[in-house]
């Protein structure tokens, strides 16, 4: 079928070197014009290399090359910014809003509290590159981290838990899904409405076992890999 070939044919580009990581790809029309199709086969292609995280779009931007995606284990409590660094990336964030609201359901839910409960809600756009890549929100207990929006909570909570209340992560449990990215998180991460998103839902604990926030991730998918290390048991 003519929209396999043109999608073997772009990835082999991409596989060659010859379409570099962040590169965008030539218009829609002119890339249906050089392979002698139709706009709708072609399109049948690029989504199939989206899907398989090779290309991403961007609204009204067009089309590019994806890059190395960030290898990340939900498991660790390292910053963001740090395991960006560590893989040679550079990170940073930008405070999208903060403050002390009632519990969603869906906050409620996860921290085990009472519907209405004040939580602190935290959102924040996550940068690889100066691209944007993750829009995530957390929800926090304000017993444990009473006047905790004093702070500057833009960058990492994990240090600012450290450094203001004495508090560290010491366990998560998280689940990861595939979603779809729609309405204001769409916008923030310059994606059309409807593009593949990886989901990942965090409850973390801190030292003393106390539940203390959660947090809701929606990742462009191409821009991450779930990776993790199990110690197995002998016996």
């Amino acid at each position: 079928m003519q929209y396999i070939k043109i999608m073997e044919a772009i990835n082999e580009q991409i596989d060659a070197g010859l379409l570099a990581p962040g590169n965008k790809l030539p218009a829609e029309r002119k890339l249906a014009e050089s392979f002698n199709t139709t706009r709708v086969t072609l399109r049948e292609s690029l989504a199939l290399l989206e899907s398989e995280g090779k290309l991403y779009r961007e609204d009204r931007r067009g089309w590019f090359v994806s890059p190395e995606p960030l290898r990340y284990d939900p498991t660790l409590t390292t910053n963001f910014s740090s395991m960006a660094s560590a893989q040679g990336r550079v990170a940073r964030s930008e405070l999208i809003d903060a403050k002390r609201v009632p519990a969603s359901r869906r906050a409620a839910s996860l921290l085990d509290i009472s519907p209405f409960s004040e939580v602190y809600r935290i959102d924040r756009l996550r940068f690889l590159d100066e691209r944007p890549v993750m829009v995530v929100t957390n929800f926090v207990l304000p017993e444990y981290f009473p006047n905790l929006l004093e702070h500057d909570v833009t960058t990492s909570l994990t240090d600012t838990y450290r450094e203001h209340y004495n508090t560290l992560y010491a366990k998560t449990r998280y689940r990861v899904s595939t979603t779809s990215l729609l309405g204001e998180t769409a916008q923030a991460l310059r994606a059309t409405a409807g593009s593949p998103a990886m989901f990942i839902e965090r409850l973390n604990y801190d030292q003393h076992g106390n539940m203390i926030d959660c947090d809701l991730e929606y990742w462009r998918h191409d821009a991450l890999s779930i990776e993790s290390v199990a110690t197995l048991s002998k016996g």
